[in-house]
């Protein structure tokens, strides 16, 4: 799995339907300061990677104390997590200039691990709010800091 973690002041995402409007099947979701995450699912990930990364996120110390250091936890000050599956995280544009994105996991078991992940962040007692799999979304966001992180587990050997 590889995740895209920024820290926010708020993030939010909608669904554009095939006409290019707002779906209004999809209720937009919005956080307050938090996490917001792009998650990358691959065929072999499954619950090793899930809870490595579940546990470093919860755990993560990336928010300031009172000193101005980056000593506190999304648990620690209450934050929320706006999760996004994207499958592009897996693009390889090393040959030509249209991406290849083969790494990327099927869509079936990439939407059940997606879940299973934000369900394990949850567990956590963090509210975590989410796209919606496969659709076309916007997401806006304010990276505060900036504070992005790239985590991928077969780079950490999970």
């Amino acid at each position: 799995m590889k995740v895209v973690l920024q820290r926010v002041s708020q993030a939010s995402v909608d669904v554009v339907n095939e006409l290019g409007t707002l779906d209004p099947t999809f209720e937009a979701q919005q956080i307050g300061p938090g996490f917001m995450l792009l998650v990358g699912v691959e065929d072999e990930d499954g619950d090793p990677q899930i809870q490595w990364l579940a546990h470093k996120i919860l755990n993560l110390r990336v928010f300031e104390d009172e000193q101005g250091k980056m000593n506190r936890s999304i648990q620690d000050i209450g934050g929320e997590i706006l999760s996004i599956s994207q499958f592009t995280l897996f693009a390889d544009v090393k040959k030509g200039n249209r991406p290849s994105f083969v790494r990327a996991g099927k869509p079936e078991h990439a939407n059940i691990t997606w879940i299973k992940f934000n369900e394990a962040l949850r567990s956590g007692g963090v509210p975590v709010r989410e796209g919606r799999f496969g659709a076309h979304m916007r997401v806006g966001l304010v990276n505060d800091g900036p504070v992005t992180i790239v985590m991928d587990t077969k780079e950490y050997g999970i």
